[in-house]
């Protein structure tokens, strides 16, 4: 991971918090953020709201949790 990247660990929270929590940190940095979720329902709405704000966005399978990764 580059040093300018950041980690947001959302897991174990519900929406809408995961999204608020990604939006804060886009807000308060460039380049790619890394963000943390346990559930579908986050990856569906992070995803939406990265891709509505133009950024790309990819998510990955990690055990019972996921990662996605913006920008």
């Amino acid at each position: 991971m580059a040093e300018n990247n950041r980690v947001v660990d959302a897991r174990g929270r519900s929406c809408p918090e995961p999204v608020l929590m990604t939006k804060k940190a886009l807000a308060q940095q460039s380049g790619r953020l890394q963000v943390l979720v346990d559930n579908q329902v986050a990856v569906d709405n992070i995803t939406r709201f990265a891709q509505n704000k133009g950024l790309a966005v990819r998510v990955e399978n990690k055990g019972s949790d996921f990662q996605l990764t913006i920008g």
